[in-house]
């Protein structure tokens, strides 16, 4: 085999590594917002269920505005509250960023009686959100 085959057959199979890596980070990504998605379908209907699935054991769920972080357990035990201020909402949401298993999500929950832009990050790892935070970003969502 000559330099040129040689080459050529090295230049290959970079070009074929690269693009495994790149379809697995992308594929990673692309879980990530599928299983960010199920989280708002669940939180719309206030599914504790489908919540609890998607939550690490250990995760932690940081209200910024309210000054509170809540375990799995806390978080799950306030969805019957969350329930009947959920009612009648939509909730609409898009990623800002996302990368190394962390997503920032912009979040517009429209109420009946008012609606707030927020901006919410989600860690996850293993296909279970392992943190999350979100803080208003206003009062409402002339922004999305």
């Amino acid at each position: 085999m000559n330099g040129t085959a040689r080459h050529l057959i090295i230049v290959q199979s970079v070009v074929f590594t690269a693009a495994a890596l790149l379809m697995t980070i992308m594929a990673a990504h692309a879980d990530d917002g599928a299983l960010i998605g199920r989280w708002y379908s669940a939180l719309l209907v206030a599914d504790r269920t489908e919540l609890s699935e998607l939550l690490a054991d250990d995760v932690r769920i940081k209200l910024d505005d309210l000054g509170i972080v809540q375990s799995k357990q806390e978080f799950i035990a306030s969805i019957d509250e969350w329930k009947s201020a959920v009612a009648g909402a939509a909730i609409r949401h898009r990623t800002e960023e996302s990368g190394g298993g962390v997503t920032t999500v912009i979040a517009c929950y429209d109420f009946p009686d008012n609606d707030m832009l927020m901006r919410e990050t989600f860690a996850v790892k293993d296909n279970r959100i392992t943190a999350s935070s979100q803080a208003a970003i206003a009062e409402n969502c002339d922004g999305y």
